[in-house]
């Protein structure tokens, strides 16, 4: 504790090195190991959400303020502080709304080489994007409205994550236009 009518500069004068440690280099950082536990529990959106990935769905809220689809689920529209309760099964298909090549490994990501593609999923009757990964071809291929579908895990090995998807590849679809990919439902809906 410290005394408050004492000013710091005062408390840091005060401050004696013991004789045994005279010339030597002063400590400047140092490296403790920490470990952190937690539990997390998601909410019963979330719950829905990743119990339908073990079978191959994915799942969004409808807005009842202006119909936007929020994906994954929320349970509320951000925008408006609206609750949903209308779910909808959308589409393992959709688009590259912006993207980012990167070329440093990710640790305990040995299977992922380098470089690779992360970018924002925007699928098919969501207005919001999710971060997934590009992969099916080069990385000088990716860009913004190119068409993507989920490349999912065997069915024996499905459970309730959304890593069952493994990555986007491309659809050979034509493009979204620029103009119209990536986030719509934050400056309000528009349909076409």
């Amino acid at each position: 504790m410290t005394d408050p009518d004492i000013p710091p500069r005062a408390l840091a004068e005060a401050v004696v090195t013991p004789e045994a440690l005279a010339g030597l280099e002063p400590v400047r950082s140092v490296r403790t190991p920490i470990r952190l536990v937690y539990d997390f529990v998601p909410s019963a959106a979330a719950q829905a959400y990743l119990r339908a990935y073990a079978e191959k769905r994915i799942l969004g809220h409808r807005s009842p303020v202006d119909g936007a689809v929020f994906v994954p689920p929320r349970g509320v529209d951000p925008r408006h502080g609206t609750a949903i309760d209308e779910t909808v099964d959308l589409a393992d298909t959709g688009h590259v709304g912006n993207f980012c090549v990167t070329h440093l490994p990710i640790p305990g990501r040995d299977d992922l080489e380098v470089p690779y593609v992360s970018a924002w999923i925007h699928l098919d009757g969501a207005d919001i994007g999710f971060l997934g990964l590009v992969a099916g071809c080069a990385t000088e291929e990716v860009r913004i409205g190119m068409r993507v579908r989920a490349v999912w895990k065997p069915d024996e090995q499905l459970g309730p994550t959304a890593e069952n998807v493994l990555y986007w590849e491309p659809s050979g679809e034509p493009d979204v236009p620029v103009g119209r990919a990536g986030n719509r439902a934050w400056r309000g809906r528009t349909d076409g």
